[in-house]
This record gives structure tokens, sequence and C-alpha cells, in this order.
């Protein structure tokens, strides 16, 4: 068969490939999942959830001396790299089960793409399902090992995920712990920013921090954004205690 490279009908197939390629591709892609906490259309939802990452590193003293202190729960997201260098950070939060849920952020922070060669803010992934399989697990091994929990949460190195990945993560039994509001853009911003960030912060909100970076202005920016929400008549919960909704 031979094609009239000029005609109008193989314009239109090309157009209609080229749609078709790009909407594969862009399926592909890594993005973040973007949660709120479920609620019943007939309350109103006064519900926040905090939640802090530990991708590698230290902990953060005095913010987790803060959310004791001012009896404010978290969900947190450990690393086993994390847990594997903080025995004494991870004893203080053992003390508080009451108030910290830890849930797993894998095993050595990758993130949750598929395929050589691909990464997220310079970050690699996974080269194949079978190593995010393991991230996953062995993050949930040492979850569960330091605190004699199972973890039910997973949220991956960057919070980004391609589509492969996050059906091969529910799959296994993990719900994705999405967000809504991003407090320090991985603990880069300063106070004054996280303040004005958490300050738009309203009820069915899941906040996403760190908790990991010590010298940053995350400690202060939350000290004084986490209780100006408190003012507000806002409620802290764990994501063990609610459901979460995917916000597009």
């Amino acid at each position: 068969m031979r094609f009239d490279f000029k005609s109008l009908a193989f314009k239109r197939m090309l157009a209609v490939a080229c749609f078709f390629c790009c909407a594969a591709w862009a399926q592909t892609q890594p993005t973040e999942i973007h949660d709120q906490i479920y609620q019943e259309p007939t309350h109103a939802n006064k519900r926040v959830a905090l939640t802090l990452d530990a991708c590698s590193g230290a902990i953060d003293d005095e913010l987790v001396q803060f959310l004791i202190r001012n009896r404010i729960p978290a969900t947190l997201f450990a690393t086993k790299k994390w847990l594997d260098k903080n025995a004494k950070g991870m004893a203080l939060l053992k003390a508080h089960l009451d108030l910290f849920d830890i849930e797993d952020h894998g095993e050595n922070h990758i993130p949750a793409v598929i395929g050589a060669g691909r990464k997220v803010y310079g970050i690699p992934g996974e080269p194949d399902m079978l190593h995010l399989r393991k991230e996953v697990l062995e993050g949930a091994k040492a979850i569960e090992i330091a605190t004699g929990v199972p973890p039910h949460w997973y949220r991956g190195a960057t919070a980004e995920y391609d589509q492969a990945a996050a059906d091969e993560i529910r799959r296994m039994g993990y719900k994705i712990a999405g967000f809504s509001v991003n407090a320090d853009a991985g603990a880069t911003l300063k106070k004054a920013q996280i303040i004005d960030r958490l300050h738009r912060v309203q009820g069915g909100d899941v906040i996403i921090a760190h908790m990991n970076k010590p010298a940053s202005d995350t400690a202060e920016g939350l000290a004084v954004g986490l209780l100006d929400i408190l003012r507000r008549g806002l409620v802290f919960v764990r994501l063990d205690e609610v459901e979460l909704v995917e916000v597009k």
C-alpha cells in the first residue's frame, strides 16, 4: 500500500496516531497524588492531617518536641535508611505512639517510577517492578521491626508516582498517602513562607512537611502555623483514623 503523504486522509491519520502516542506517554509521567480527608457531605469537616517525612538525615528534635508538648498527632513516614541512623530519635517517637503513627516511606528513598534511566527531581527511580516491591516491602519490614506494628500506608520518595507503580503498590495492599498542602517544599522554605502556606489550610486538608532536616526553618514555621490552625477550631488527626479521597 502506498500513501499520499500530502493527502488530508494521511494527515488525519497522523494526527490521531500522535494523539494516542502523546496520551500513552502522559500516562507514564510521574505525578503527585493529591488527597483530602473524606467527610460525609452533611457534616462540616474540621479535621486536618499532619504528615511528616523522614527521608534520610537526622531527626528534627525541636519539631517533634513541639508536637509532643502541644499534643498534636501526626503520621510519620520513615525510610529504613532513616531508621537505621536514628535509634535515639526512634526511641522518642516510640514513647509517644499515642500521638504518632509511623508508616512506610520505603527502604532507600527511591521514587516510585519504573524504567531504566527515569528520575524524579534528579533521583533515579526503579529499574523494574521487582525492585519497586523490594523498596516497599523492606521499608514496611523495618517499620514493623521498629514499632511492632505493620504499616498500612505508603508514601514514595518525592511523593510522585507513575501509574504502573501506583497500581502495584495498591495491589500489594498499601494505601498511598497523598496530600493537599505542601507546607515546606522538601524543607527548603523559609519560616514566613511556611506560615503563609499553613494559614491557608482548611478542614479536610492533608499537610506534608519534613522531620529530618533540623537545620531548616520547618520546625519554626510549623510551630507558628500549626498553633494558628488549632486557634481556628480545626482538629488534627492521624491517617489511621480517617479515609482519604483523591482530588484532581
